[in-house]
């Protein structure tokens, strides 16, 4: 482990919380078709039942990319090495950060259930995406997410 494990929440203005003590990150992994790994959150879990991608707590001086593809390896099983960051999209609240890493998969690999924060992993074509119950703030960043991707799959 890096760090001090960042499990916890942290707290901002009027008493909303963000899980993660050192922010949090998450992994979209696009594969050579261009289809994207999301999850399927358990319904105990925050925002539970709707469509995210792996991601969590980020440790005390883990870097976000770090943090995004070990929260994937545990999650998913993500065989190591297999994935090449692309770009980054930042949510900063300010006492709390979210970052997606945004990484091409060298190869598609099959996803497993590999703890209990999820109850499925499937990988989805970009356009069916907008079709599923998304998790509120990844909701809020497909839309960016997803022209970012669709401009670089057009070149």
């Amino acid at each position: 482990m890096t760090g001090e494990s960042g499990d916890g929440w942290a707290e901002g203005p009027g008493g909303v919380r963000y899980w993660g003590r050192y922010g949090a990150a998450g992994l979209l992994i696009v594969d050579p078709d261009g289809s994207v790994l999301l999850q399927h959150r358990a319904a105990w879990s925050h925002f539970g039942g709707t469509w995210g991608i792996p991601g969590g707590a980020r440790h005390r001086d883990e870097s976000a990319l770090d943090a995004a593809v070990r929260e994937a390896t545990e999650e998913t099983g993500m065989p190591a090495g297999i994935v090449s960051a692309r770009f980054e999209s930042v949510l900063d609240l300010g006492f709390w950060s979210y970052t997606t890493v945004v990484a091409d998969a060298v190869v598609r690999f099959e996803p497993h259930l590999a703890d209990r924060e999820s109850i499925a992993l499937r990988w989805t074509p970009i356009p069916a995406v907008d079709e599923l119950p998304l998790h509120p703030r990844f909701a809020e960043a497909w839309p960016a997410l997803r022209s970012r991707l669709m401009g670089r799959s057009a070149r």
